[in-house]
């Protein structure tokens, strides 16, 4: 009874066929490097007979030795006649992202309006300075109102601010009025009415 080829190893590049997966296994087994080098030559020459289009300009068989490579699963040690495609390279490990392990005060503000705060403390008094305030506090109540809907109350974010900028952006809670902020309906399209008969 002949074997199903789901039953066999699995060939690393399918395209290749599983008679030529089967002599680069037969060659990384071979002891002498000289007979191994000169079997995998031997295979090289067969790949470029069967898939010349793989040969580059002035018979660069550069494609055709990457190609053996990877099929080798990388393990074929021979005196290879150009530089190949190492493991790494084929799979490149991505650098860690430098994450910030700064701790956030409140989270639900999140780490970009202590920026902004900490930016306009800097700022000289001015209009520009006013308005930079009033946007950033609306923001934090937009933000306060995403995990409280009910509602926010309009000093305690004229509190958070004055603690955030330690002080120095002291607001009158009696005087600062922050904007209303209403949740707009969301208008669900309703897709199942019946059609008109014709």
């Amino acid at each position: 009874m002949l074997p199903y080829n789901t039953d066999m190893e699995p060939v690393i590049l399918p395209e290749f066929g599983r008679n030529l997966q089967g002599l680069i296994d037969y060659c990384i087994a071979i002891p002498d490097r000289d007979e191994r080098t000169a079997c995998a030559f031997a295979i090289a020459e067969t790949m470029a007979g069967q898939f010349p289009h793989l040969v580059g300009e002035g018979g660069d068989m550069s494609v055709i030795w990457n190609n053996l490579n990877v099929m080798s699963k990388f393990k074929l040690d021979v005196d290879f006649p150009c530089e190949v495609l190492s493991e790494e390279k084929l799979h490149p490990v991505p650098a860690k992202l430098p994450y910030t392990s700064s701790r956030i005060r409140f989270r639900h503000y999140g780490k970009n309006i202590e920026g902004m705060i900490d930016k306009v403390c800097e700022m000289e008094d001015s209009p520009e300075k006013v308005i930079a305030i009033s946007l950033i506090a609306n923001q934090m109540k937009k933000l306060m109102l995403q995990h409280n809907p009910e509602g926010v109350d309009d000093a305690k974010i004229i509190r958070d601010l004055n603690f955030y900028s330690q002080g120095r952006l002291n607001l009158d809670p009696e005087t600062y009025i922050l904007h209303e902020f209403k949740e707009v309906p969301v208008v669900q399209m309703n897709n199942n009415k019946k059609r008109k008969k014709k």
